[in-house]
Formats: structure tokens, sequence, C-alpha cells
């Protein structure tokens, strides 16, 4: 299995794309947008069949797919679960999307599933559980996977400076990292990470993946604590930070996510374009040495 190089990322995905939501089909299907690529949550189509894997089929014959999972439990103490594993496996094999990824988090313990995204302390030996489980997942689906970096709500002591433990288990894996802009943003905010030190840190090569998004403000802590919620546009902030990441990796594909009140199709390639409008200047470059 070949280690991850951002340098051989197709010219199909160097551009904007958008959560595909099964309410925007068939419209997603007529409403052909130039340079479009979709990412698809892989749980939502694992083991099923009949018309929801129908339309992944028929939107995968006419765009670009990253699959991202949310439910591998990478970092968790326990091996991912078997049963899971087949069926990510089995959907790779069949839909053949461009890209793969999963989150740095652990989010289940004996047989429980917590359906969030937990953070962890990095230490050692909770690296060579996330190392374990990277190795696991892109052994049973056969390709190189990205991994994201987590949102922080809170301090922990930890032994390794993050970017320090993801660029580890990048060498020790074989995998790349799926940047998103908009964790950083929050992490920043709640925890007093530095993320444009963060992103200088990150080699330019093991980038394959930029995500943003929309958060909101906890309802009793403010805008001291900024939650990951995913449910409007990304502020002017966040887009200033994802251009000051294009800066230094050029360019990427870039996830406009939106999982939560999600605005009709039209709306949503609306957003699109406003985003489109700070990574087009970095696809310029990519085109004049093309």
């Amino acid at each position: 299995m070949a280690d991850f190089d951002a340098n051989a990322l197709p010219t199909s995905v160097l551009s904007t794309g958008v959560s595909f939501k099964l309410q925007h089909y068939p419209d997603v299907l007529t409403d052909k947008v130039q340079g479009m690529w979709y990412e698809v949550h892989t749980e939502n189509f694992c083991g099923v069949g009949g018309a929801r894997l129908a339309a992944l089929q028929a939107l995968a014959e006419r765009y670009p797919l990253s699959f991202h999972g949310v439910g591998a439990s990478l970092a968790g103490p326990e091996p991912i679960n078997t049963q899971h594993l087949q069926w990510v496996a089995s959907l790779v094999k069949h839909i053949k999307p461009t890209l793969v990824s999963e989150h740095a988090v652990w989010s289940g313990l004996k047989q429980a599933y917590f359906a969030d995204l937990l953070p962890f302390p990095r230490t050692r030996s909770v690296l060579q559980q996330l190392i374990r489980g990277v190795q696991q997942y892109q052994e049973a689906i056969g390709r190189a996977i990205l991994v994201e970096n987590p949102t922080h709500y809170l301090g922990f002591n930890h032994d390794m400076h993050e970017p320090d433990f993801m660029v580890e288990l990048t060498q020790r894996t074989g995998c790349g990292l799926l940047l998103d802009i908009t964790n950083l943003y929050l992490s920043q905010n709640n925890s007093g990470v530095n993320a444009r030190q963060y992103i200088d840190q990150i080699p330019v090569k093991l980038v394959g993946e930029l995500h943003i998004a929309g958060f909101s403000a906890d309802p009793i802590e403010g805008d001291n604590l900024l939650i990951d919620s995913h449910d409007h546009a990304p502020n002017q902030a966040v887009l200033e930070l994802l251009a000051y990441a294009l800066k230094r990796f050029g360019a990427r594909p870039v996830l406009l996510e939106w999982d939560d009140r999600v605005p009709a199709l039209a709306e949503l390639l609306q957003q699109r374009m406003h985003v489109q409008a700070v990574l087009s200047p970095f696809m310029e470059r990519v085109n004049a040495k093309g």
C-alpha cells in the first residue's frame, strides 16, 4: 500500500466541495456545477442497498466523492469493530471514492457507541492506539486514508504537541492529514492553540483536504466556548485562516461542511461560491503550471 502523497491528488478535486444530503437528491444530478465534488458520510451508506445505495452510485457517476467516516473510533482502546470495517471496505470497493478520511478521536468502548467525537490526551500509549486503528482501517480498505485533527473544548495535560503527534502518525502509518480549519479556529478560542503556528508545523505534502464550517457560541459560556455545530456558513475569520492555510499548502480540496439546519441546495451552492473565491487564486497557479 502506497503512502499518501498530496502531490498525487487529482485536479478533479482541487476545488470546493459540499456535503451530500439525501434531501438534495435528485437536484444534485441536474444542477451540474463545474469543479464540484461531494463529501459523503461513510456510515450513512454502510450495509445498505436499494434506493439509498442507488442514489450514491448515481452521484459517483457524475462527481468525484470523498468518503468521511465518523464511527471507526480510531484512537479507542479496542480494535475497530470487524463488522464496521467490512461494511466500509465493501462500500469503498464498490463506489471507489477519490478520498477516504476519518477522525483522530475515539467514540466507543465495550460495544457502546457514544455518537460523539471524543478527545484524548496525547500520550505515547494513545498514539500507539491511534496508529493501530489507522493501520487496521487502511488494511481493510486497501488504501491510505486522511486523518482529521480534533476540536478542543478544554485543556489536557499532553506529552506531545498536536502537530508533532499528527506528523508522527503519518510517518508510522502512511496516512495523510485532513486539516479542519474550523477545528483549529475553535481550538484556538477554546483552549489557546495557536492556529497559524499549527499550520506552519505541518509538512505540505501530508495535507490532502481542508474543511471549513460554521460554528456556534455555547448558550451558557457564550463566545468563550465555541461549538463545532456545522449549522451555518463559516465567518470571515475562518475564511481568512483558510486563506492562510492555502498560502502554505497550495490548492487543495476544500469542503464546506453543513450538517445541521441544512439549507436548500441553491443556497448551499451560493455559499460554496464564497469559499471558492478564496480557493480560486491557488487553483489558477496549478493551472498555470499544468
